[in-house]
């Protein structure tokens, strides 16, 4: 279960003698990986019970976190964990309360399940049809007198800035640029040529996502909810669990009719 970002994450870890018993440790000392590459440490963790260490730790970064607890002395032993962090803004095709509708349920027990299955499902769909949530894409671009850039992430929206990688290396005004929205080329207006290497900021996405991809959303969700919690896992072959067209890294994750609904979105062959 991934956490939002300010949430506070509640850390747990029992220390047990060599009967199996939890028991209390010489001392305690957690330490927390962050995703800049930074730690925090704590030492030492107070029992909150009998051998139960307890830690709330309240987010400051988007992404994966290490766990690491450790007791000295005493019931000497470790323990490592990780955790993820959303984005304050994360990629969601579908509200929760649509994808709630769309499953029927009214209650908040399954909130962050269907939340996890949301965020899968617009990456899942995202990388068929590129991006849909409207987002900022930073990449790098080594051209040497080209008349035209390829951004790799399309429907391009606007260009927000276009700057040399290297000290001393030309910049370009996005003003002076063109960029077709739908294939991703950026050229100059007045027909010249761009070198680099260059950072190239941009946003990407749709501002009005087509029905049809909300509705394939809704349809893949209610197909792998239903593969999941339902009493028994599907055959191959029956009924709309099968997948007939080859769907590269995906096997039997979305149902033919969530892809024929994607097929006028769907990237052409060799574009990512």
């Amino acid at each position: 279960m991934a956490y939002d970002l300010g949430a506070v994450v509640p850390l747990r870890w029992t220390v047990r003698d060599d009967a199996g018993t939890p028991a209390d440790a010489g001392s305690v000392t957690l330490t927390l990986g962050l995703p800049d590459g930074t730690t925090v440490t704590v030492s030492p963790v107070a029992p909150a019970s009998t051998g139960v260490y307890v830690h709330r730790y309240a987010t400051v970064q988007a992404g994966r976190h290490t766990v690491r607890w450790v007791a000295f002395g005493l019931n000497a032993g470790a323990y490592t964990d990780s955790f993820d962090v959303r984005p304050a803004e994360p990629a969601a095709i579908l509200s929760l309360a649509d994808a709630k509708a769309m499953l029927n349920k009214t209650s908040d027990e399954s909130d962050d399940e269907i939340r996890g299955w949301i965020e899968s499902i617009t990456a899942g769909i995202e990388g068929l049809c590129g991006p849909v949530v409207v987002q900022t894409v930073t990449e790098q671009h080594r051209v040497r007198h080209a008349g035209s850039i390829v951004l790799r992430r399309t429907p391009v929206l606007s260009l927000t800035s276009v700057q040399p990688v290297l000290t001393g290396g030309a910049s370009y005004a996005v003003d002076d640029l063109i960029v077709d929205e739908a294939t991703g080329v950026v050229e100059r207006l007045d027909g010249g040529t761009l070198h680099g290497p260059l950072r190239i900021t941009y946003l990407a996405g749709r501002r009005i996502v087509p029905a049809a991809i909300t509705a394939a959303a809704r349809i893949i969700l209610q197909h792998l909810w239903r593969t999941q919690q339902g009493p028994a896992r599907p055959q191959p072959g029956v009924g709309d669990y099968d997948v007939t067209e080859p769907v590269q890294g995906f096997g039997y994750a979305i149902p033919n009719r969530a892809l024929q609904l994607l097929e006028p979105y769907r990237l052409p062959p060799g574009v990512a």
